[in-house]
């Protein structure tokens, strides 16, 4: 097998670096492109590796980053019509037999969707522009999506992150942001939020506009009128999961959605194995060589089917809404302990874990507090004082579970509460406890809010896909606070945009317990499936 450095003219006349690694026989191939900003030589052994299962294999630098040349702007539409060049420009080649997957990870995931929704009449991958398949892993679908929460608060320490290490420049630099902080460990406290490019020790002129532009969704919409096949790879410690959820269900063509039990790099828990030479709990390499070959022979189902880990225990089920239908989300962990105490069978119908029951969650402390934007509820630690002088939180506690508890779906908090602020933050985060009281994080979500000061209100805070097997003695912690910071910007409590907003205020919260509850994902019943054939089918 053989790499070449090549040149891909783009519409403007730019030349886009691409490596082009073709299998050992002369046959015309079917193609896999990758379109990257992350730099094209990282990806030279996955290239080796799809080229010895058949596959020519393409990686290229995207417009204006590293080799190509041009100025890059992230998701402008030129990913849009520098990708259709690239894969009509494949389909030209003697050794392509013009079948093509495109496929990529975060940002290199939208340049494949983008190009898959808009070259082709309808995503039907007619066009030569368009690819006949799309592997999508841990998607950033765009700007909005990755800037801001669909509930409306903003990433900030991600967004800062990402941009500090690769926007307005040609490279790369992965600890530009943890350098900064270095020098200035409060950086990210510094406001007004919009300002923190010229904090950087180099210019970041885009950054003022990441925040610009709200409308989340595009991709997802034009992926309902989609006719190819899709796989969706992601986890449920990846913060952008539920797009990849959203992806997922609303396409149009056969779909398939892996999620494990990994953050956004595909690392963590069961982690599984990027590369295609090596082996794992799950090589995720063979995995896409083997869907994209169905795929391209039309042997995926023109069906909607997804698998979930159940956290680091090995077992995996389908996502509620496969086509299959979903896992029974049926009995609520209150119903759990109740029906575990009788002896009984858990209860079919659906039920929630209650604030201020028994055998729901009990209150520990916080029923008011205050959320102070001067000193937050920080997003990078988990320690709870068990008795704090001037409350920061509500906490609640459940009781240990009696017996091992598998969560797979959608969970929720449902809170009534009031706020003295015109605009409020509410984040949720539950918290695993084993019976040593070590915490390992369960789910989190936070919702912004404007409501009538003094009101109140039932919120809906929406806490993401779980796939987790919770062990037999576990308790479930839940803190309900008014900022989750860095992870997310401060909620200044003024009204103010809090990316242009310079002054804060704190806030008086009350948490009712009466009609408030946390709704799990609980099996009733356990059915397991193999998520590699219920993939690849």
């Amino acid at each position: 097998m053989t790499l070449r450095t090549l040149y891909v003219t783009a519409p403007d006349g730019s030349r886009l670096a691409t490596d082009v690694c073709l299998p050992p026989t002369p046959d015309p191939h079917p193609a896999v492109v990758i379109r990257t900003p992350y730099g094209r030589t990282a990806h030279r052994a996955e290239l080796r590796g799809w080229a010895a299962r058949g596959f020519a294999a393409v990686a290229q630098d995207v417009r204006g980053r590293h080799g190509s040349e041009g100025e890059w702007h992230p998701y402008r539409s030129h990913e849009e019509e520098d990708g259709a060049a690239t894969i009509a420009w494949v389909r030209r080649q003697a050794w392509s037999n013009r079948q093509v997957v495109a496929a990529g990870a975060s940002y290199a995931a939208y340049c494949g969707l983008v190009t898959a929704v808009t070259a082709g009449p309808h995503g039907e991958g007619h066009g030569d522009g368009a690819p006949d398949a799309v592997i999508a892993a841990v998607p950033a679908l765009g700007l909005a999506e990755t800037a801001r929460e669909s509930t409306g608060p903003e990433r900030l320490r991600a967004r800062a992150g990402w941009w500090a290490a690769h926007g307005d420049r040609s490279d790369s630099d992965p600890d530009a942001l943890e350098k900064a902080l270095a020098r200035d460990p409060r950086l990210l406290e510094h406001l007004p939020v919009v300002g923190l490019g010229e904090r950087l020790d180099r210019e970041l002129p885009s950054w003022s506009g990441v925040w610009d532009d709200c409308r989340r969704g595009r991709l997802v919409l034009l992926g309902s009128a989609a006719r190819i096949p899709l796989l969706a790879v992601g986890g449920t410690r990846d913060p952008f999961a539920e797009d990849t959820v959203a992806l997922w269900r609303g396409w149009g063509g056969p779909s398939r959605l892996l999620l494990g039990p990994w953050g956004h790099r595909l690392t963590g828990g069961a982690a599984p194995v990027a590369g295609l030479a090596a082996g794992g709990r799950i090589n995720l390499g063979a995995l896409y060589v083997r869907w994209a070959k169905a795929a391209l022979s039309d042997r995926i189902d023109h069906t909607r089917r997804g698998v979930i880990a159940l956290g680091d225990s090995g077992r995996w089920c389908r996502v509620p809404g496969s086509d299959d239908g979903p896992v029974r989300e049926t009995a609520g962990v209150a119903g759990q302990l109740a029906s575990a105490a009788h002896g009984a069978p858990a209860s079919p119908r659906p039920t929630a874990l209650a604030f201020g029951s028994p055998t729901g969650l009990r209150l520990l402390h916080g029923a008011e507090f205050t959320a102070d934007p001067d000193r937050p509820v920080r997003s990078d630690g988990f320690t709870v004082p068990a008795q704090p002088e001037r409350a920061d939180r509500c906490v609640l506690l459940s009781p240990p579970l009696p017996r091992p508890l598998d969560l797979a779906g959608h969970a929720e908090a449902r809170v009534r509460a009031v706020s003295d602020a015109p605009c409020a933050d509410w984040a949720v985060r539950v918290v695993a406890l084993d019976p040593d009281g070590r915490a390992d994080p369960l789910a989190f979500g936070i919702v912004r809010r404007t409501d009538p000061p003094g009101e109140t209100v039932d919120i809906t805070v929406p806490l993401g896909t779980l796939g987790r097997r919770l062990d037999a003695g576990t308790r479930l912690r839940v803190e309900i606070a008014g900022h989750h910071f860095p992870a997310h910007a401060r909620n200044p409590h003024t009204g103010e945009d809090p990316v242009t907003a310079t002054r804060l205020a704190p806030s008086r919260r009350t948490v009712l317990t009466r009609g408030s509850a946390l709704l799990l994902p609980v099996t009733a019943r356990r059915e397991y499936v193999e998520p590699v054939p219920e993939t690849c089918r």
